[in-house]
């Protein structure tokens, strides 16, 4: 009995977020973007793409860190093919930054305008243009009806958007797929080497649509995402075992 109500639950879930206009992927899809440690919090177990996620951010070093995330998630959008659109009033990201995360920087596309409004005016016109990797906007606040102009936008494209949001005061309720929160963590050095160690992110999921949100800690190592947990283990391990 209670097996069936939790399959009656699940197809009525399934069934509204089609009625909004979000179609989870099928399950057992292999993840474009590389994020498998987070994507069991996900519909199908499958990072969606196609969809609009929004990034919170309340200091320059959240922000900072979100853009490094979003840049691991967006060389994973971009093999496929097509260019990126960077959408902002400040224009302040040094773009060969990017190749740390294997970004080229001439597939980035960057469009600063002067007024916030025209930020997400240039985002909706972007992600209904299908050859585009992805389009990522830096805005302050957004009001439940442009997000939803943003969702219909992405439903005929599949075109993924970021919204990278600089002021947590303005949050309200949106039609987002997914709302991240990313802080940055310390690095550590292997080997006691000199240098800067392998970026390092404690991640929330604070609100996934029909999944489960949850917090990791995450690094961006050999152009993937690996549990801190999980390299933190192999090194404790003898050679021997490694090999």
């Amino acid at each position: 009995m209670e097996q069936l109500k939790r399959d009656i639950i699940s197809r009525l879930q399934k069934g509204i977020l089609l009625h909004q206009g979000f179609n989870p992927p099928a399950a057992g899809v292999a993840s474009v973007v590389g994020l498998e440690p987070v994507e069991a919090a996900f519909p199908n177990a499958v990072f969606p793409i196609g969809a609009i996620h929004e990034f919170i951010t309340s200091s320059r070093e959240q922000a900072a860190a979100s853009i490094g995330f979003m840049a691991g998630l967006i060389s994973g959008l971009a093999k496929k093919g097509g260019a990126c659109l960077w959408i902002s009033v400040s224009g302040k990201l040094f773009p060969p930054s990017l190749a740390a995360f294997n970004v080229e920087p001439d597939r980035m596309i960057f469009i600063d305008v002067e007024r916030e409004k025209d930020v997400l005016w240039a985002m909706e016109e972007a992600l209904k243009c299908e050859g585009l990797a992805a389009v990522i906007a830096e805005v302050g606040g957004i009001s439940f009806a442009q997000s939803r102009r943003l969702q219909l936008a992405v439903e005929s494209s599949k075109v993924t958007g970021f919204l990278l949001r600089n002021d947590p005061r303005r949050l309200g309720t949106t039609t987002c797929v997914a709302r991240w929160q990313i802080t940055p963590l310390p690095s550590e050095l292997e080997d006691e080497l000199p240098g800067v160690g392998f970026p390092r992110w404690h991640v929330d999921l604070l609100r996934v649509r029909n999944g489960s949100p949850g917090n990791w800690k995450l690094e961006w190592v050999d152009r993937r995402f690996v549990p801190v947990e999980e390299k933190m283990e192999r090194m404790s391990l003898p050679e021997r075992q490694i090999a």
